[in-house]
């Protein structure tokens, strides 16, 4: 089926990373950042080119499209969806993306930044990857791999869909979300009318990886009120709340229940950001774990460390916040087991052993889920997230693109 066929998804790619979509945590504008539209509305250019004519991008930056059923049978609408956005951790700006033809395993010495070297020791995937065209940056910016890859991954499937219409498959909704790396990317989505079933999130990592569980997750703020004094007459009067804040973050175990000393399933209490004066600071958490109702027991491990040190400082006053974030896709899942199994065969019919794997963070599937889009992650290629570092491996990419279409083909074929 896909012997003869032209991928486009590794140019699409290219073009796609050029595109600075970076989003911003500390914008309460949505988007976040009036630059993801620049990728949204060329996403629906190019739609509108293939011939899919509902094509088109919403006030939020939404993409919303479809590619109309060809098939007699009554198919479950299945809805396959990326986000545009980038991580604000790494510039995103002016990306050079550069093509490894044939990579022989040696050190990848950036151009733009000599320091910034991608060796197999330090990213054992990429020692699996010998003979692949890998995908770096520059050195300067991050890739966008995240998640430019499963965007242009849709998009090439629906080139194939467009250009092979005696490949069966029922409806097939497109969804491209901005703003999931700051966790609202699927906050404004109308659900009215995305009108699909069941969906997929490309936006997982390494080839065959297929996820159906993650974190459950809180964002958590502490508030500290100190008593502001002139430095010259503070004696018995100045309680900082800079000072408060730094011992309640010091406080927190230094061996455990934190992102550098866990892995696998379990959970972590970590603080993201801190600012303030001396009459108030702010401490952003965020609290993560797979089990929903341990959440409550890291939150409630929180507040008895911020009232400990309260207690040691007179005069000061706290605050604790708790907000809920997303929650473990599996919950929902669970009760639609075929979502996941469907994926799975498609994954096989690629030539690939599908890994179940758990996500140690979110996707908007896990929000999808929760709001009746029962939502599974499926691979995408891309590695060394959030980083100069990042890469995808075209072949991944082109596997990916294939386990898409195998899997439009499994649906109708159990419709």
């Amino acid at each position: 089926m896909f012997t003869n066929y032209k991928y486009t998804v590794d140019t699409r790619f290219m073009r796609y990373a050029q595109i600075d979509t970076q989003s911003d945590p500390l914008s309460n504008s949505f988007p976040t950042t009036e630059k993801q539209k620049d990728l949204s509305a060329l996403l629906v250019k190019e739609l509108k080119e293939m011939g899919i004519t509902d094509a088109e991008m919403d006030e939020h930056g939404y993409v919303y499209a479809t590619i109309p059923a060809n098939t007699d049978k009554q198919v479950p609408v299945i809805c396959f969806c990326s986000h545009v956005d980038t991580s604000s951790d790494s510039s995103g700006a002016n990306v050079k993306p550069i093509v490894h033809k044939q990579f022989d395993g040696s050190d990848i010495v950036l151009p733009d930044d000599n320091n910034i070297v991608i060796r197999t020791k330090d990213h054992p995937y990429l020692a699996e990857k010998i003979g692949d065209d890998i995908i770096t940056a520059s050195g300067t910016t991050l890739l966008g791999a995240d998640d430019k890859a499963g965007v242009a991954e849709i998009m090439d499937a629906a080139n194939f869909f467009m250009t092979h219409p005696g490949v069966k498959h029922g409806a097939i909704r497109i969804l491209f979300t901005p703003d999931e790396e700051v966790g609202r990317g699927v906050e404004k989505v109308d659900m009215k009318k995305l009108n699909a079933q069941f969906g997929y999130t490309m936006d997982g990592g390494e080839l065959g990886s297929l996820e159906d569980e993650n974190f459950s997750a809180d964002g958590a703020k502490i508030t500290i009120f100190g008593i502001s004094a002139h430095p010259g007459a503070a004696k018995d009067k100045l309680v900082s709340a800079i000072k408060v804040a730094s011992e309640i973050v010091d406080a927190l175990p230094k061996d455990s229940l934190s992102p550098e000393t866990t892995s696998d399933r379990e959970g972590f209490i970590h603080p993201v950001r801190i600012s303030g004066t001396v009459e108030k600071t702010e401490i952003d958490f965020i609290i993560r774990d797979f089990v929903t109702s341990n959440l409550e027991l890291h939150e409630a491990y929180l507040r008895r460390t911020m009232e400990r040190v309260l207690e040691c400082h007179p005069g000061a006053k706290g605050q604790l916040k708790i907000t809920e974030q997303y929650r473990n896709m599996k919950e929902v899942l669970d009760h639609h087991p075929q979502v996941t199994a469907y994926a799975a065969e498609a994954i096989r019919r690629a030539g690939v052993k599908p890994l179940k794997m758990s996500i140690r963070g979110g996707t908007d599937g896990s929000r999808l889920s929760f709001m009746g889009l029962p939502c599974p992650n499926i691979f995408t290629g891309e590695m060394a997230l959030h980083s100069k570092y990042e890469y995808v491996s075209i072949q991944d990419m082109q596997k990916a693109v294939q386990t898409i279409v195998h899997l439009a083909q499994v649906w109708e074929e159990n419709a």
